[in-house]
């Protein structure tokens, strides 16, 4: 069994402490690499454990052996449990009987209307949506689909505290992103193709030897081709490289992924998988060929090689310019359930911050300084221009100096408890900002949940 750690333990609370406060579809922001299939395997554990029935909706098949592995781990009763995938689910709903806890998997796929189907079906039903990034690309909210938020601890904690691995973030230029063309808000294979320069496979490879030789990496381009010639140029280099997409076999793939594991191969180039919610804790390098305008895709690419080791740094090399849209992936954000163009206050993000590449060794950052934080090289006058503001820097701060300064906020008020409490219980400016400090998050977040509270005009 699964022992849960600290902020797992406290997400737990914070999802019961919302049930008991009357929320039955509950949204749940658990970043990814941070274990959320642990927490709702002990919820699973102890619904069951009282003879309640569970289901969990996935929506890749790769995920469901997975599912059903951490499950029987955790003492979750299998015969009370169903794990499938949301389309299975939807031609058998007449022959289901209805779960006390239905389960959604990457929840931001939950307005669909596969998924609807299924969340309409039980409306007796706890809803518990887990989703490591709240966001759309079309901008709509989810209270359709939900009427709390559960929000998890920032990135940057989970690293200062030992949960996530840190980052070098290199981003060398080898696309021309004026060509890129959007459909359905995503960018087309097509554009990528043509925007894509014919030598970037060979720099592919180049840049890994450069930067993260021997590490084992995962690589994702944007079609089956693209993988496919990318593991060509890998093994021509003497590096150990397969190729998996969709057109894999379960068989093949079962294969590689183990092989993988256990170090036979070093690099894994994949075409639409290893993206939401497959475990592979090898990873310490990640490559991106494939533009994205998705903030789930971009975080699920970046942080697939976060999982931590002690002394480990993960390496990420971003050849498509992903970072220049999204900022980086330790930067702080903050989540709404609501629209995210109803107004300048519920923004899902950080504001993004000009990023600074360095002409000598390709790392990237957010500057502070006139020298390259990666290999100290002086940065060029001329970059001067993009320099970041100096008022809007990232800082990293320990967590006993959060709760220090939380306490000064709260010592007027010895009676205030905010640790256990969730965002919809706060009914002041001085939780609000209590709780921010606790949690790390910026003043954006405390202005936005004021302004929903009417606590402010």
């Amino acid at each position: 069994m699964f022992q849960l750690r600290d902020y797992q333990l406290e997400q737990y609370r914070q999802i019961v402490n919302s049930m008991k406060q009357g929320h039955r579809s509950i949204m749940v922001q658990s970043p990814p690499r941070t274990g959320k299939t642990v927490v709702m395997a002990e919820i699973a554990r102890r619904t069951t454990a009282k003879g309640g029935r569970v289901m969990f909706i996935v929506h890749r098949k790769e995920i469901v052996d997975q599912v059903m592995s951490t499950f029987k781990t955790q003492g979750v009763n299998m015969n009370l449990a169903k794990i499938g995938m949301v389309q299975t689910f939807t031609r058998h709903l007449d022959s289901l009987p209805e779960p006390a806890v239905l389960f959604v998997d990457e929840a931001h796929h939950a307005l669909a209307k596969s998924y609807r189907r299924v969340l309409d079906r039980y409306p007796k039903a706890v809803k518990l949506l887990f989703t490591g990034t709240p966001y759309r690309l079309n901008g709509k909210g989810f209270h359709d689909v939900a009427d709390d938020l559960v929000v998890g601890k920032q990135i940057s904690w989970l690293i200062q505290n030992g949960n996530l691995a840190p980052i070098d973030y290199y981003a060398p230029k080898q696309i021309d992103t004026s060509d890129l063309r959007t459909k359905r808000g995503e960018f087309t294979e097509e554009s990528i193709a043509n925007s894509v320069k014919p030598k970037i496979y060979g720099n592919a490879v180049k840049n890994y030897q450069q930067l993260a030789a021997g590490k084992q990496a995962i690589a994702y381009t944007y079609n089956v081709e693209s993988a496919e010639k990318l593991a060509e140029a890998f093994n021509t280099a003497g590096i150990t490289a397969r190729a998996v997409s969709g057109k894999t076999s379960k068989e093949d793939r079962d294969e590689i992924i183990a092989a993988y594991r256990v170090g036979a191969i070093q690099v894994v180039t994949n075409a639409e998988l290893f993206t939401e919610g497959l475990d592979l804790p090898s990873v310490d390098c990640v490559i991106m060929l494939r533009p994205t305008q998705s903030l789930s895709l971009f975080l699920q690419f970046g942080m697939r090689s976060m999982n931590p080791r002690p002394g480990k740094r993960a390496i990420i090399i971003d050849h498509v310019g992903n970072v220049e849209r999204f900022g980086l992936p330790t930067d702080d954000r903050v989540w709404t359930l609501d629209d995210t163009k109803k107004s300048k206050s519920s923004t899902t993000t950080s504001d993004i911050k000009p990023v600074t590449v360095c002409e000598q060794c390709f790392g990237t950052f957010y500057r502070t300084a006139d020298t390259c934080p990666y290999c100290g090289a002086i940065i060029p006058v001329k970059e001067r221009k993009i320099e970041v503001d100096e008022e809007a820097e990232l800082q990293k701060v320990e967590a006993d100096k959060r709760l220090a300064r939380a306490k000064k906020i709260i010592e007027s008020n010895a009676t205030m408890a905010v640790a256990d409490k969730t965002p919809g219980q706060l009914n002041s400016m001085a939780e609000l900002k209590a709780y921010a400090e606790l949690h790390n998050y910026k003043h954006g977040w405390v202005y936005y949940q004021a302004k929903m509270k009417g606590l402010i005009h």
